[in-house]
């Protein structure tokens, strides 16, 4: 009988990179952090270096940068994980820039092996490896002489049991590089400008031994470091009472705190739903965002709020910047320009851990999709999919709200198609009676729940949103039976 060899892998300390690595980083292995000029390669191994090296597990640093590596740490020390303290101690710098200057590839391999035996390090970065191999070709090294000397390297950091980064500036995977071959991973760092985002994406080309995250991750470089943004399908169920079995939802129903309303939608919205609020500009979209977090609040439930057109005050939602003052709603803070749909989905998940929160909304769906980065536009439908199987999966219940022109004929629940992604639809319109606007709301629908497929009135004061009668019973409001054309037609509602 064969026993499997066990592979230890190493948390690299890099927010999200484990789980696009799918667990972490092989330990021993032997990786390549590969990209153009400006992408994060130093920044990167250095925060790995520095979340895992210890006393008993030293890192060495070579550097091939031709400048002294002071110069490098005057502006690695800007960031949140530069531990001063390490410095030769548990991390230590070795500059190579003479021995690759004079274009010997084995003098290089000498000097790396001299320290490495020197020190017993379990973690050693070579940065940059390309200008190695650019000062051996200027030696006139050979390219069999090249690919022998990664070869080499590669066995003895195996050897010695070191894992092992080698940063390269790279254009493309599809050079025929020896380096590419012998790697056991394969880091890529893609950086690219968009209009006034600078969008930048990393991929895993190869991991050895273990299945990775296929596709483009988009990550940013912040005073905190490298963090990577893993899709939002990777987002694990995260309410501390909800079974991390996903089929089975939440029992029990959210109310929405408008009295009228929740008996509409069969005694409030069955938790772990989503929600939408669809409506035109002033119906009220907002002000029922605000009840719903007000009524959760109320009985002890902490939310979270992610507001993409208007940061909530007290001159625009008294009740809503209340709750924010008081912690028992937490507002989501991104200025950044050139937002993807998984860093939302991260930060959203960071502040549901952070609070417990078990209510989120989304206001609005428009402005969502202005604070996105022109290339996340283009896959705005098929992103909130994801964003909202990963919320449901959070076990938390959304409301989401969605403008839309109100064509007073034309029923409509959102300008992106997006009412087959929700659980219940909640539509807010206009009607003109007696030359006035009048408010009407209807519940579209609640799946697998009975729900009122009522037309009603409801009036917007300073107390909130107040629902009344159904139209039908107000023959002194409409003065006499209404046109058709006064009245929107509500249809069936279809998945």
């Amino acid at each position: 009988m064969t026993t499997k060899v066990a592979i230890h892998r190493l948390a690299t300390g890099v927010a999200g990179l484990d789980e696009v690595l799918g667990g972490g980083l092989p330990e021993f292995s032997f990786n390549l952090i590969a990209g153009q000029p400006g992408c994060g390669k130093t920044t990167l191994a250095h925060q790995i270096m520095f979340a895992l090296a210890t006393a008993e597990r030293p890192a060495l640093y070579f550097t091939v940068l031709g400048e002294p590596p002071l110069k490098m740490l005057r502006y690695q020390q800007q960031f949140d994980f530069f531990d001063s303290a390490a410095l030769n101690h548990s991390v230590r710098f070795v500059n190579l820039s003479e021995e690759a200057m004079a274009g010997e590839l084995d003098r290089v391999l000498k000097r790396i092996v001299d320290e490495v035996a020197t020190h017993a390090p379990a973690l050693v970065f070579v940065d940059s490896f390309r200008s190695v191999i650019l000062a051996g070709e200027g030696g006139g090294q050979a390219p069999n002489g090249l690919q022998q000397f990664v070869q080499q390297l590669g066995m003895l950091m195996t050897t010695w049991q070191a894992t092992t980064f080698l940063l390269g500036e790279y254009f493309s995977e599809n050079d025929a590089n020896p380096v590419f071959t012998v790697a056991d991973g394969l880091i890529w760092l893609r950086q690219s400008v968009q209009r006034n985002s600078m969008v930048r994406k990393m991929e895993i080309l190869k991991m050895r031994g273990q299945p990775t995250l296929p596709g483009l991750h988009t990550y940013r470089i912040s005073t905190a470091g490298v963090e990577v943004f893993a899709p939002a399908s990777a987002v694990v169920p995260l309410h501390p009472n909800r079974s991390h079995d996903t089929t089975k939802e939440p029992a029990g129903r959210a109310l929405v705190g408008v009295p009228g309303l929740d008996e509409m939608l069969g005694g409030g919205l069955p938790r772990g739903y989503s929600l939408l609020v669809a409506g035109p500009s002033g119906s009220g979209k907002s002000i029922l965002a605000a009840s719903f977090l007000a009524e959760g609040a109320r009985r002890g439930e902490t939310g979270v709020i992610a507001a993409f057109e208007q940061r909530p005050n007290r001159e625009r939602n008294r009740v809503l910047a209340d709750l924010i003052a008081s912690g028992q709603v937490s507002l989501l803070k991104s200025q950044a320009p050139d937002l993807s749909i998984d860093e939302v989905v991260y930060l959203l998940v960071a502040e549901i851990r952070r609070h417990k929160a078990s209510r989120v909304v989304i206001d609005s769906l428009s402005g969502f999709e202005l604070a996105l980065a022109p290339t996340f536009r283009e896959d705005f439908r098929e992103s909130l999919l994801s964003l909202v199987t990963a919320l449901s999966n959070a076990g938390v219940t959304v409301l989401m709200t969605s403008e839309l022109e109100d064509r007073y004929t034309d029923l409509r629940f959102s300008p992106y198609g997006t009412a087959f992604l929700t659980d219940a639809i909640i539509v807010q319109r206009y009607i003109e009676v007696e030359s006035r606007l009048r408010r009407v709301t209807a519940v579209i629908k609640v799946r697998a729940s009975a729900h009122s497929d009522d037309l009603r009135e409801y009036t917007i004061d300073a107390e909130g949103m107040h629902i009344g009668q159904k139209l039908a019973d107000q023959e002194g409001l409409l003065g006499g039976r209404p046109t058709r054309k006064s009245l929107p037609q509500v249809p069936a509602a279809t998945d």
